[in-house]
């Protein structure tokens, strides 16, 4: 219930889901496997967003944002894109630099600076990072 609270760029591995928003206000981004943006939008009390299986997405609470969440699969697996579990994390500084085409610097701040696994605050220039990782 943290105002710019945000939920780390995630995908299902093998489950689609249900997001159910039972109260205050989020801005929801969805991107396909193909890195296409799918879905930007605010989502209020009563909405629900279906995230299909495979495509990444990204929540930041606006105004006291909850929601339940439903998964078609009950052994469902996550993959974050952000923070201390993700898979950009194991890679070198070089890949995430050439892939992405940022500074070294932008690399090292997208690998170390979120120590969180799934849920952060949103600081200042964070959205920026996370968008790009989100639409690469």
């Amino acid at each position: 219930q943290f105002q710019n609270a945000m939920v780390l760029p995630k995908y299902n591995m093998n489950a689609n889901e249900i997001l159910y928003c039972t109260r205050g206000q989020a801005r929801i981004q969805v991107v396909n496997d193909n890195g296409q943006n799918v879905l930007d939008q605010q989502v209020q009390k009563g909405q629900l967003v279906v995230i299909p299986q495979g495509f990444a997405y990204v929540v930041q609470s606006q105004n006291n944002f909850e929601w339940i969440s439903f998964k078609t699969n009950a052994n469902a697996m996550i993959s974050t894109l952000a923070g201390r579990t993700s898979a950009l994390r194991a890679l070198p500084l070089e890949v995430l630099t050439n892939a992405y085409q940022i500074s070294l610097e932008e690399a090292r701040r997208i690998k170390f600076n979120t120590l969180e696994t799934t849920l952060t605050h949103a600081r200042s220039g964070q959205q920026q990072l996370i968008d790009q990782i989100v639409e690469a």
